[in-house]
């Protein structure tokens, strides 16, 4: 499967439904007891959008992108309108070697982390901090297919590194179908499309 760096139409994502899934399984006893394991270590995000077309427009630029993908096919960039930004995330300490640092985001629930790995940050929006300093971009070089800063000097020893910046969902259309229904003349329907996010 190809992945191509294009973001899905956002006008369309913002009516959209879906969020974080996990994969569990659970086993119930003969007591009643119950014996669950968690497949996933991280949440795979899946969405339908579906509700997001409204307009005529809407729908010949669904079509376009969905032929452009071929379906289930190739991968694109997805905005998730519930969780896209991120403020001063820590993203690593300096060692005084080190030189690549990961853009991620960091969930906490009652004293639970989950740390999230973001590999596609939206071009623009990322600022990087170095001990609370705000960096000239000239001092880094980012990856915006991974995720990836790379700074031209190691940065010291105990020094943290943060970031700013908003970023996208690898995604995939998960059918290889689109069925509209017209309802009436400037009415149309659409039963299901989904999206789920894809680990790259």
């Amino acid at each position: 499967m190809a992945f191509i760096e294009t973001r899905f139409p956002t006008d369309i994502a913002y009516g959209s439904a879906g969020g974080p899934q996990y994969s569990t399984d659970i086993v119930i006893t003969q007591s009643g007891y119950e014996q669950r394991n968690a497949n996933w270590s991280q949440a795979r995000a899946q969405y339908n959008v579906a509700h997001g077309v409204k307009t005529q427009a809407q729908l010949d630029a669904l079509i376009a992108f969905f032929r452009a993908r071929k379906g289930r096919a190739d991968g694109f960039r997805f905005k998730d309108w519930t969780d896209y930004q991120v403020t001063a995330q820590p993203i690593g300490t300096g060692d005084g070697t080190t030189t690549v640092f990961q853009l991620v985001k960091t969930y906490v629930n009652g004293g639970i982390t989950e740390t999230r790995t973001i590999k596609k940050p939206v071009t623009g929006t990322v600022n990087i901090y170095l001990g609370g300093v705000l960096q000239n971009s000239s001092t880094y070089t980012l990856d915006t297919t991974t995720g990836l800063v790379t700074f031209n000097s190691a940065p010291g020893n105990g020094v943290a590194s943060a970031a700013d910046f908003q970023f996208d969902v690898p995604a995939r259309f998960d059918t290889d179908r689109l069925a509209a229904t017209i309802d009436s003349y400037g009415s149309r329907s659409w039963h299901d499309i989904p999206i789920v996010e894809v680990r790259v």
